[in-house]
């Protein structure tokens, strides 16, 4: 009587079904990988557009302030009508600057125009002697250091955004998917600071 085997048989893998299962274990580390990488960068763009919504808002709150003390100033003070016109000016250029190169621009000038105001006020006892001028030329004081300070944190998160986007493998998903480096504000060195006002000098007046 014959004998027969009831072992089931295994089947081997070919060489071509090795390197199959290879190849998708491979496509699937990718595709993970790729996918991490892009949350990755969604993120770091958002932390970008976070910073620079920081910046916009401290911008705003400047701009503000400055018909305020322009106000104040022109009720009590002889000004040229030049520092007027170049206030208004760079107000209405920061309102519709849309790019940080804009913003930086009309940042510049508006500085420059404020610096002008300021100075030409100390020379007016009784605008420094003014409590609404003192209480808004500190408010303005202070405006200016948050906006410096939320400039410097945009740069850092923006270049080390920029940075990502050079590295390998990154620059690839980045490039497939269309994510695009972030402009950072320039150190400007025709740029003026607006001066602190020296309120000492109107009571010794």
């Amino acid at each position: 009587m014959p004998v027969y085997n009831t072992k089931p048989q295994r089947r081997r893998l070919s060489t071509g079904g090795i390197v199959g299962i290879l190849i998708l274990v491979i496509l699937a580390v990718i595709v993970f990988a790729s996918i991490g990488t892009y949350n990755s960068l969604v993120s770091k763009r958002q932390n970008v557009k976070t910073q620079m919504a920081q910046i916009d808002t401290e911008l705003q709150r400047r701009n503000d302030l400055i018909p305020n003390l322009v106000n104040t100033v022109k009720g009590s003070a002889n000004i040229e009508k030049s520092i007027y016109d170049d206030i208004a000016n760079a107000r209405a250029k920061m309102a519709g600057a849309s790019t940080v190169k804009d913003k930086d621009t009309a940042n510049t000038q508006l500085d420059s125009a404020l610096s002008r105001l300021l100075v030409v006020a100390e020379q007016y006892p009784q605008v420094q002697s003014s409590s609404q001028f003192r209480d808004l030329a500190v408010e303005l004081e202070g405006t200016e250091n948050r906006i410096r300070q939320t400039r410097g944190k945009y740069n850092t998160v923006a270049g080390n955004y920029n940075a990502d986007l050079e590295k390998f493998p990154t620059n690839i998903v980045a490039g497939i998917a269309g994510f695009q480096g972030a402009e950072l504000f320039q150190a400007d060195s025709s740029a003026k600071q607006v001066p602190k006002v020296d309120f000492s000098s109107s009571s010794s007046k």
